[in-house]
């Protein structure tokens, strides 16, 4: 009998052709291109898009921007990862324990459903946000009001208004602040 060469070990548990989505992590502002590039080889890409109203000193034009940052979903199996990594823009997959991140079909679906529902929408990292950061409101009671992050809840922060000649602490929706 002759001998068989057996399949490379990194092969072994991936013999499901199935789809999956991971999440890839693209060069700055390179999001929708590469999810152009990926659409062109024949990848199930999805870069979810954000209508925005930009004002220029001539005019205001509404313009669609990425939702996530450097972020692309490409929904492919485990034959079409090279494909994925061989695209110019890709940097690398987003990995989780070791391994490519998996997005589950209901978070994608989710995502696209919240983008029909509600056009401007924006995503905000807390990871972004520190005690002491001075931060602008942009929305709600206190709008347009400035003030410093005391505390990081979960979504929300405690924040120190202190312009008034008074302390009003407030808790406001990481959504609703700029940082300054």
């Amino acid at each position: 009998m002759p001998f068989t060469n057996p399949l490379p070990m990194e092969n072994l548990y991936k013999r499901d052709l199935s789809k999956q989505w991971f999440v890839i992590y693209t060069r700055t502002r390179w999001e929708k291109k590469v999810d152009t590039l990926l659409k062109q080889k024949g990848i199930d890409s999805y870069c979810p898009l954000k209508k925005v109203r930009s004002k220029w000193a001539d005019r205001i034009k509404t313009v669609e921007l990425p939702l996530f940052t450097s972020y692309v979903f490409v929904n492919i199996n485990y034959k079409e990862e090279l494909k994925v990594r061989q695209t110019h823009g890709v940097i690398n997959f987003i990995y989780y324990m070791g391994k490519p991140a998996v997005v589950r079909n209901q978070e994608i679906e989710e995502i696209q459903d919240i983008l029909v529902k509600n056009r401007e929408i924006e995503v905000s990292s807390i990871r972004d946000l520190n005690i002491g950061d001075r931060v602008l409101i942009k929305n709600g009671a206190l709008f347009n009001q400035e003030g410093n992050i005391v505390q990081v809840a979960g979504k929300t922060v405690l924040m120190l208004l202190n312009n008034l000649d008074c302390a009003i602490y407030t808790r406001v929706p990481v959504e609703d602040l700029v940082k300054k």
